[in-house]
């Protein structure tokens, strides 16, 4: 369709003569274009040179401008060496003329015109590319290779706007070019290189140099790694190497953009691939910010661009709220989250907003209101780089150059004026707080602390300068919350040795200026949980899931956990990365849970089920993936695979913070010898190695810690059995061998990954020896003599045990496990347990009642306990933030009132379960 047809506005000639002339070249234009023709060229002397230029071919090329664009890009590839330069000349001036009258008349929009100008750049550097390596090749300097277009293994990464397809109207194009140095013999290298600068000069040349007919593209060449001494095209090795020693954050964000552009297009991007994690951190990177805020201070320094908006003479693209305050708040953004968050690596500044908003990272109307800004801005800086085709982003700095620039966009110049005023502070507004957010509280005055703060130079988090620069203006805050703590010497205390168990210090503090309320939450867990601040030391990576948009959701359902983690290890390279990368995702969802449970959004019992989900997640997510590793040596599973069992505590979904899994794997080979891999085992040694590779997988000690420890004692003959269990070997087992105690542990146990085909069956066949084995008349006497056992073993660790001693948390889930075999109950969770002794007779709703009182009071000790603490409460070291937390988890008023009603209920409790036992 014709520009003529889709026209949506036109410029005012600001030169009516000089657009009179350009109208006399066109006697063959359409009548309604003449006044666009008319207002460009008398807006613009360089347009108004190219439609004369061009006079015989433009009015068909505007009849159908997209098609006109498409055979331009059609003839580069065809260029002869020795056509080049003048063919690309031609081609770039009918390239600008068509971009600017569909620019100008409304036709295309921001996104086509930069995209145009983009896909003829890379058309312009692939025939150099292609051409000129031929000539090496036909020199003898290079080897030949199958396909020409691929360049002999040299490729150019189009970095900046042209990496992003958002080239401006008289941009200059970024390159950093670089060879394969795997393609070629070693001993060839020097000469290849030397053949490989030979090209990058030549083509650099070729599109720079002004001639009859102008230049292609002004040709960047110093995104380079160290370009001040490296060639202009070094080996892959070489860059790589650079970047992984002493890469800088501004280099980071200009890989955002860049793109594998010609030449050995697939070589380029291993390249790049090779680069991702040097661009994009695992973890929440906010110390990008201050390298950022830096940046731009140096370039408003060396461009002298300070001070407050004056409209002439201002840079739309370097200075106050300009172009590049947009892209360095997208760009930054994307650095600090797209390690976590793959969906966040794209290049494009629109859509660098559009899913930085969809993330939760930037307000959607931000997001919006900035893509606005931006595209106006854009539209502006053509508007002046049209007028005479030069690099310029600066506006006009008289009367004069206000009306053409006004001419030139179809506007008046106060309501143009107007509206640059406005969107230019609306971009400073809305950026300049991210990257220089107001100043800290006033120090707190006094010497409150000093004995404890005046140590914290020598500690390892604040042995650079940056972070004892970042600290510095931290430290204020942190200062002002712990003395609002109850007690502000408790809360010191802990958090000195949070601060003293960090590793380094940048990432952190950065994160933590960057997001204030973090600071207030580790104040908190400082003041109430020295564990879980213990952890955060050694994990201070799990503090990124707090503020990745979702910490403080509703907790999901299995399904969507489990799919969750299943994304995570297909991002992950290999087996060992995804073992890693599960300890990672792990270790935030646990640590949610703790501050969930903590903070009072979830009780005792959310946060056992939550600990549990999670490990259910965990051992599903994992099992398939173990099995596939161990599959690659020895073959699939024989027969139909097996089944995981959690037992005990994992088993009734009721887990603490710091819960082991006791686990049980169970297979059924289906008569199948052996499995049919590279290295075949035999069936009892392949799922006793596979149960092996499980154990290993969940508490290996790796970079990121271990998942969980691992408890099989529970299996068919404790540490005597074997640690799989064929199917019929264990229902023989359970059915003629095991003890009392094993058919106790059986009431718990719940298949939670694998086959649970066979798990169903496991389970059908738990229902029905239940059913049986309660009617065996010793159960209560091996009970309590099981209970005397206990007894003996271990002592309580003092009044405030909460789990070990008569009427403890042990001791009721004992009894309630009892309580469920002796009615054959499927139940697994102690109150349902003893509510099947009471449906069935067996027990009195007083007994019950006394029973589950004492348990769940003691269970919601040992939660809290667990998360506060490594070991038994002890109320003289538990401070005053921890105290307050266990009261508020009990519903007591002081440590006296929970200690008798502990002592009360275990009494009550302990009277019940000794009576009961000792009935015939």
């Amino acid at each position: 369709m014709s520009i003529a047809a889709r026209q949506t506005r036109c410029p005012d000639p600001y030169e009516p003569d000089r657009g009179a002339d350009a109208v006399a070249h066109l006697p063959e234009i359409e009548r309604s274009l003449q006044p666009l023709i008319a207002g460009t060229a008398g807006c613009s002397p360089y347009l108004a040179g190219l439609i004369a230029a061009e006079a015989d071919w433009l009015p068909q090329a505007m009849d159908d401008p997209e098609a006109a664009i498409a055979e331009i890009m059609a003839k580069v590839p065809s260029l002869a060496l020795s056509e080049l330069p003048a063919g690309l000349r031609q081609g770039k001036r009918r390239i600008a003329l068509l971009v600017a009258l569909a620019d100008l008349a409304g036709v295309w929009p921001l996104e086509q015109v930069t995209q145009v100008l983009t896909d003829f750049a890379d058309a312009s550097v692939q025939a150099c590319l292609t051409e000129l390596v031929a000539a090496e090749v036909a020199r003898g300097k290079l080897p030949g290779g199958d396909d020409p277009a691929l360049a002999g293994g040299m490729t150019a990464l189009a970095m900046g706007k042209m990496g992003a397809g958002e080239l401006n109207y008289s941009s200059d194009i970024d390159l950093i070019c670089l060879f394969d140095e795997t393609r070629f013999d070693p001993d060839d290298y020097h000469d290849v290189r030397s053949a490989f600068i030979r090209v990058t000069r030549k083509m650099t040349a070729t599109l720079s140099d002004l001639a009859a007919g102008g230049y292609v593209f002004r040709t960047d060449l110093r995104l380079r790694p160290d370009a001040s001494v490296t060639p202009v095209c070094l080996s892959m090795e070489a860059a790589e190497r650079y970047y992984e020693s002493v890469g800088r954050t501004w280099e980071r964000a200009a890989y955002i953009k860049a793109r594998a552009c010609a030449g050995d297009i697939p070589a380029g991007a291993r390249f790049l691939e090779t680069l991702r994690p040097f661009v994009w951190r695992k973890h929440l990177d906010f110390a990008a910010i201050q390298d950022a805020h830096d940046m731009r201070l140096k370039i408003r320094d060396h461009k002298g661009l300070h001070g407050a908006l004056v409209l002439e003479g201002h840079n739309m693209k370097l200075g106050r709220g300009g172009i590049r305050e947009i892209e360095f708040f997208t760009q930054t953004r994307q650095l600090i989250a797209g390690g976590r968050d793959v969906s966040l690596r794209v290049r494009q500044t629109r859509e660098g907003l559009s899913r930085l908003a969809d993330a939760n990272w930037v307000p959607h109307e931000v997001a919006d209101t900035l893509y606005g800004d931006y595209r106006f801005h854009r539209e502006v800086e053509h508007r002046l780089q049209m007028i005479g085709d030069a690099q310029t982003h600066t506006l006009p700095n008289d009367t004069d150059g206000f009306d053409r620039l006004a001419a030139f966009m179809g506007r008046d110049v106060a309501g143009l004026r107007s509206e640059l005023t406005r969107r230019l502070e609306q971009v400073h507004g809305l950026t300049e707080g991210f990257f220089a957010p107001d100043a800290a509280p006033a120090p707190v005055t006094g010497d409150w602390g000093k004995d404890v703060t005046d140590r914290w130079p020598s500690y390892p988090a604040l042995r650079t300068s940056r972070a004892t620069e970042i600290f510095a203006r931290l430290r204020p805050q942190i200062m002002a919350s712990l003395q609002e703590a109850a007690k502000p010497d408790e809360a010191l205390a802990q958090f000195d040795g949070f601060l003293a168990g960090l590793p380094a210090g940048v990432q952190l503090f950065s994160l933590f200026e960057a997001n204030p309320q973090l600071t207030q939450l580790i104040v908190d867990i400082a003041a109430t949980a020295p564990a879980l601040s213990q952890y955060l030391s050694r994990n201070a990576a799990v503090l990124d899931a707090v503020i990745g948009g979702s910490f403080f959701d509703p907790w999901p359902d299995l399904p969507e956990l489990v799919a969750a983690l299943q994304a995570v290890l297909r991002a992950a390279d290999d087996y060992e990365a995804k073992l890693i990368a599960a300890r990672r995702w792990a270790k935030e969802w646990h640590f949610r849970i703790g501050v969930h449970h903590l903070r009072g959004l979830i009780t005792a019992d959310e946060s056992g089920q939550q600990y549990a989900a999670l490990a259910d997640a965990v051992l599903t997510a994992l099992w398939p993936e173990i099995v596939a590793e161990f599959a690659h040596k020895h073959g699939l599973p024989p027969g139909q695979g097996a089944v995981v069992l959690g037992m005990g505590s994992l088993g009734a979904a009721r887990l603490n913070a710091a819960s082991d899994l006791d686990l049980i794997v169970i297979y059924d080979a289906d008569g199948v010898d052996a499995s049919d891999g590279r290295r075949p085992l035999a069936t009892r040694a392949y799922y006793a190695r596979l149960t092996q590779a499980l154990v290993t997988a969940l508490s290996a000690s790796m970079a990121e810690g271990r998942l969980y420890e691992v408890d099989m004692r529970l299996r068919p003959s404790g540490r005597q059995g074997p640690v799989a269990t064929s199917f019929d070997s264990f229902c023989n087992y359970q059915r003629d061998e095991a003890w009392t105690w094993e058919h106790l542990a059986l009431t718990r146990a719940r298949p939670v990954a694998g086959n649970l085909e066979i798990g169903a069956r496991i389970e059908s066949f738990r229902v029905a020896l239940l059913a049986e084995k309660g009617k065996a008349t010793k159960v209560l006497s091996d009970v309590a003599d099981m209970r005397d056992r206990i007894a003996g073993a271990k002592a309580p660790a003092g009044a405030w045990d909460a789990k070990i001693g008569a009427g403890r948390l042990q001791d009721t889930e004992l009894f309630a496990q009892t309580a469920a075999l002796c009615t054959g109950s499927s139940a697994r969770e102690a109150p349902a347990q003893l509510a099947a002794g009471v449906a069935a007779g067996w027990l009195g709703d007083q007994q019950a009642r006394a029973v589950g009182d004492a348990s769940q009071l003691m269970w919601n000790i040992q939660a809290a306990t667990r998360l506060l603490t490594d070991g038994a409460i002890d109320p003289d070291t538990l401070g005053e933030g921890g105290r307050r937390f266990l009261l508020r988890e009990t519903g007591f008023d002081t440590m006296s009132d929970l200690l008798d009603a502990m002592e009360s209920a275990a009494a009550a409790a302990d009277a019940v379960i000794s009576a009961k036992l000792k009935e015939p």
